[in-house]
């Protein structure tokens, strides 16, 4: 794709993650990457545009693409000039599809922060096909939906001996706001609840298995744990099934791989509080104008002020065995977790797949499989540690599998 327009083209751009994202790459992307902003407005894209260049000045020349879901026509044109797409404009079951459909046909890469799984499956079961054709890589859940925990694991496995079994714990903690497209998003998802369910059955119905070897995610149970240090309970997120499918195609997570994940609590009252807090809302989601009240409470585009991002942070940590070997990692950021560091990770993964030499992948993948140490690498440098906190004893070198 090396005689596309573009390298990148952030399409989004005038949203408030979008515009967070395209901050992100005017100060950091490389001198020579060729990107540009897409929208549907163009004073606004203009208007975006004159403020990275206070940032970079020569963001000043970026060019502006005018382009909407509802005309994919507009999209079709983006896809065929970029070699790599962003897109932040969610909820992504509602807006995300025709642009998925575009990279797919013109083998384009594509990013995304969905965190939404009916979206992810249902794009799997229309594009995946298409897209390891034209060797697109469509890589879902970009941000904080799922990289922390989708390379988090990967991580830790790499720190074990891959012809044993092995299991992963997960546990996550955050200090940050849930943006107004994550709260759209949440809603909209537990609104869906059985529609979700028969999209993932057909998606397990239709997805190739890995030979000889099984892959699991393991519902856990609520707990005080010592590895956390703290009261976790069950996460049913998109994020296990990312990193699912990630042990299902890297045989590095051993002959029978699995893994639980959990969000960790200091304090038990809270750990309760937010247990009930969030069944309830799951419960008045099922009622449509009940879910459309909660929606207002937070609209899409809104979002906290700087001052308020910065005080924000994210950990997560891992406790990995195999065959009696314990290892605990974990991956942390400074910073808001569903805004400045999930813009730092989608750019950075955009940037990763359009400039790092990576295995040849394609079809829609994960970022543990399409970009793996490339990525860790990147996101290291820019700020998001990956640190063992405690190794295993050495070992031989592991057997190679017959």
């Amino acid at each position: 794709m090396a005689d596309r327009r573009f390298d990148i083209v952030l399409f989004g751009a005038t949203g408030f993650t979008g515009q967070l994202t395209a901050e992100y790459l005017a100060r950091n992307a490389p001198g020579q990457a060729r990107w540009a902003l897409a929208g549907r407005n163009r004073a606004k894209l203009e208007a975006v545009r004159d403020r990275l260049a206070s940032i970079n000045p020569a963001c000043a020349r970026l060019e502006l693409l005018t382009a909407d879901v509802t005309a994919p026509h507009t999209l079709t044109g983006i896809a065929e000039s970029a070699r790599v797409v962003i897109t932040t404009v969610g909820p992504y079951l509602t807006y995300g599809e025709p642009l998925v459909a575009a990279c797919a046909a013109a083998g384009t890469d594509y990013v995304d922060l969905t965190g939404e799984p009916e979206f992810v499956d249902t794009m799997y079961l229309r594009y995946h096909e298409q897209a390891k054709k034209s060797g697109a890589r469509l890589v879902h859940a970009c941000g904080f939906d799922s990289i922390p925990y989708d390379l988090g694991v990967y991580f830790t496995v790499r720190q074990l001996p891959d012809d044993q079994p092995i299991h992963v714990d997960g546990f996550i903690r955050a200090g940050g706001a849930p943006s107004g497209g994550t709260v759209a998003s949440a809603l909209g998802a537990m609104g869906r609840l059985r529609q979700a369910q028969a999209v993932a059955r057909a998606r397990r119905r239709a997805e190739e298995k890995p030979r000889d070897r099984t892959v699991r995610v393991v519902a856990g149970k609520p707990h005080r744990n010592s590895v956390a240090q703290a009261w976790v309970l069950p996460m049913p997120t998109i994020d296990p099934q990312i990193v699912a499918r990630s042990a299902a195609v890297l045989e590095q997570y051993g002959p029978r791989f699995t893994y639980s994940h959990y969000a960790a609590f200091r304090r038990l009252p809270v750990a309760v509080g937010t247990a009930a807090g969030t069944a309830l809302v799951a419960a008045v989601a099922q009622i449509p104008q009940a879910r459309k009240l909660l929606g207002k409470l937070r609209e899409p585009g809104d979002g906290p002020d700087p001052d308020t991002r910065a005080r924000g942070w994210f950990t997560a940590r891992f406790h990995g065995v195999a065959n009696g070997r314990s290892v605990i990692t974990e991956v942390s950021g400074d910073r808001d977790p569903g805004y400045e560091e999930t813009a730092k990770m989608l750019s950075e993964s955009a940037l990763c797949l359009a400039f790092d030499d990576l295995p040849p992948t394609a079809g829609q993948v994960t970022t543990a499989v399409a970009m793996g140490d490339a990525l860790i690498e990147r996101l290291r440098k820019a700020g998001i540690s990956f640190t063992v906190l405690e190794k295993p004893p050495a070992h031989p070198p592991s057997r190679p599998r017959r």
